[in-house]
């Protein structure tokens, strides 16, 4: 079975879609040849700044003749029902077989396709390929409607066996298949021929070419970090600007650079940044004072100088990039002295934040009033954590911050830091921001936390007082990620406190930016308040459950939970939903639901039946059998133990307590008969019953829970 290679070789394609473009490569390939009847053992694609290559081992030599048998329409039918029957079969009407079906004569085609050799289909699915290729970006260049990333130069297709190898033909657009392919472009640019994957990757490699994108990542990371420490510094680990810089050179030679000392003092993140974002640098740190003191750069060439020449250049470039830094750094610092951090921020009442709710200022005063709000909840002082939102976004208007979005926050700690700030409201300057995703860190200061939560609870509150909610997949102002970030600031940070009073003065807050001045009838306004509020809360459940899913608590387990009161108390319901969990994953648990279930359908049905509501007057004076008895007995002593335990929100012992009835109530379904002749032996044993629900029900709405 032959194994077949295929280069697309071309002008530099950019880093950051060589990942994608060789998958795609690999995927389009393979199921073209697979749909046409090939088969193969293995396959696996490659990338370089020129090059997408991909090696299928163990291909069929050629596909298997296929006879399909297709049904059409009656005999007799419409004419234009036939023909229509005939194009899509592609067969002749005399070629049509007639045969008895359940419902009389009926046409059939019987289409037989040929084996075909696996060149002829090769041919035919990378041309196909090339020309449909899903670049995010594709250019024209020539006279020719061919389309790549950049213009393509040769292609390299052969099939390879224990016979030799030979070319599979292909032509596209003047572009020929051939054998051969070409090295580096300065270091060995002549073309050379190649006869098998092995003999492609080996010659590449002398032809100073490392094929493989892991292989180049992990040669730059060794001679980086073996560099570096001989020095006694480290690299700054980033895996993807890693990942960027091996698709930036076939030939990997890491260089390690000086940075001039009147940089030296610049923020660490500042030089880290400014060397990462315009000069693909690797920042290298001195360990023991944290300091940025040099740089590696990774040329795609091997000189006579070792890389002198390259260094000094990239030196001179990066010390031009510095001295930018430098000046914004030294200004925003100058501005913070003389006319400290809100006056830095003064600029932002002229940045509108959104056009219905103000701007920038006026939603710092909104997260002040709302941080002071909640500080005593997370154990922040209000009057810090009001200190720390009224400077927390005014990095925003800083000179180094304009040039280095990313540094937003980080930035803000430095500025706090000289400005004077302490007892945490720097570093709330910083982690407010937090958590940006799911795997982002949740800040834990008391200070922090309080205006990380403000910061995104005015975010939710104000959208939704202007009706800007997310639909479907649409969520233009990340609101959706907002909210899980205040279920995990919640919740890691374990804050009892309930939402509702944080949700209401803040969209109060929030109409007020809206409409400034503007006369709404009050009742209006309140009603409109209140839904707001309710769907806001619906929108915090989906978020959680979305989070709780991933840790393993069902859906309907939540449900039950916040069907009960309290429920805009994360952490409460939290651990309410974990003890249900817990509870349910037991034997007496899960019957205990079977239970509730059987007692709650023959209530429900009995009260319909009836028109009455059977919720109280269960005696214990007209229980006739023993089973009926204990029932008794073990809803009162659970009730003495539920009870006390759902007031001091103990739900692990209330739960467990509610599981111990298992017993008792499966012994009364066993002995009683509950819709008794005696009306009265009837009324006490549903009111029993309602027992059973209402114990139950107190601890969780068990209605909600499937099966």
């Amino acid at each position: 079975m032959p194994d077949l290679l295929i280069e697309l070789f071309s002008e530099e394609i950019p880093a950051r879609m060589q990942k994608r473009a060789s998958e795609d490569l690999q995927k389009l390939v393979t199921d073209g040849l697979v749909d046409a009847g090939l088969t193969y053992a293995g396959a696996a694609a490659y990338s370089t700044p020129r090059r997408l290559t991909l090696a299928i081992n163990g291909l069929t030599g050629e596909s298997q003749a296929v006879k399909e048998e297709r049904k059409g329409p009656k005999v007799g039918a419409p004419d234009k029902a036939i023909e229509g029957f005939l194009r899509g079969a592609g067969v002749a009407r005399d070629d049509l077989i007639v045969r008895d079906d359940k419902k009389g004569q009926v046409y059939f085609a019987v289409i037989e396709k040929p084996g075909r050799m696996a060149a002829d289909i090769i041919a035919e699915v990378l041309e196909k390929t090339v020309r449909n290729f899903p670049w995010p970006k594709s250019m024209r260049w020539g006279d020719g409607p061919l389309k790549w990333v950049r213009p393509l130069h040769s292609i390299l297709c052969i099939l390879s066996d224990d016979a030799g190898a030979q070319v599979v033909p292909l032509d596209i657009d003047g572009i020929t298949s051939g054998n051969s392919t070409r090295g580096h472009r300065f270091l060995a640019p002549d073309s050379f021929s190649v006869t098998s994957f092995d003999d492609y990757e080996a010659k590449l490699k002398r032809a100073n070419v490392v094929l493989r994108p892991d292989e180049r990542a992990e040669a730059i990371w060794h001679d980086a970090t073996h560099q570096a420490f001989a020095l006694g510094l480290e690299v700054v680990e980033d895996k993807g600007l890693l990942a960027e810089v091996a698709g930036l050179v076939e030939w990997p030679v890491v260089l390690l650079g000086q940075i001039d000392d009147q940089f030296l003092d610049l923020p660490p993140e500042v030089l880290q940044t400014s060397m990462k974002e315009h000069q693909k640098f690797f920042s290298v740190r001195n360990g023991k004072t944290g300091r940025i003191e040099r740089f590696v750069t990774v040329a795609n060439m091997a000189t006579a100088d070792n890389g002198a020449t390259i260094l000094a250049g990239n030196q001179k470039v990066l010390s031009a990039r510095l001295a930018d830094a430098k000046f914004f750094w030294e200004n925003d610092l100058r501005t913070v002295r003389t006319v400290g951090l809100e006056g830095m921020g003064a600029p932002l009442k002229d940045v509108t934040f959104h056009n219905k709710l103000g701007s920038q200022a006026d939603r710092i005063e909104r997260i002040a009033a709302l941080a002071r709000e909640i500080a005593p909840h997370v154990g922040a002082k209000p009057d810090l954590a009001a200190e720390a939102a009224r400077i927390c976004k005014a990095d925003l208007a800083s000179e180094m911050v304009y040039e280095f979005p990313e540094l937003q926050g980080l930035m803000g700690r430095y500025y706090a830091q000289a400005a004077g700030h302490d007892d945490g409201v720097p570093e709330a300057c910083e982690q407010h921001w937090q958590p940006l995703g799911p795997s982002d860190d949740v800040p834990t200061a008391p200070v922090s936390v309080a205006v990380a939560l403000a910061d995104k609870i005015d975010t939710l509150t104000g959208f939704w007082a202007i009706d800007e909610k997310p639909t479907g997949s649409k969520d233009p102002f990340a609101l959706r990620r907002a909210a899980l970030g205040v279920v995990r600031l919640v919740l890691e940070n374990n804050v009892k406190a309930s939402l509702l009073p944080m949700f209401e003065p803040a969209i109060g807050r929030a109409k007020e930016a809206k409409s400034p001045g503007g006369e709404q009838d009050q009742g209006l306004k309140e009603l409109d308040d209140r839904v707001a509020i309710v769907h806001l809360l619906d929108f915090f459940h989906d978020r959680l459950k979305v989070f709780l899913k991933d840790k393993g608590i069902r859906h309907d387990i939540i449900d039950a939970c916040i069907a009960m009161p309290g429920n805009d108390d994360l952490t409460l319901l939290v651990k309410r939903a974990e003890a249900l969990a817990e509870t349910l994953a037991t034997d007496d648990g899960e019957n205990l639901l079977q239970g509730f279930k059987r007692a709650n359908n023959i209530l429900t049905q009995a009260e319909e039946k009836d028109g009455v509501e059977y919720s109280y007057g269960a005696d214990v004076k007209f229980a006739e059998v023993e089973a009926e008895k204990a029932l008794f007995a073990a809803l009162d002593a659970a009730d003495a133990k539920i009870t006390p335990a759902m007031a001091a929100e103990d739900f692990s012992t209330a739960m467990t307590e509610m599981a111990a009835l298992r017993g008792p109530i499966d012994a009364f379904f066993t002995d009683v008969q509950v819709n008794a002749e005696s009306e009265i032996l009837r009324r006490n044993r549903l009111n029993l019953l309602s027992r059973i629900r209402n114990i139950c029900l107190s601890v969780a709405d068990l209605t909600k829970i499937e099966g």
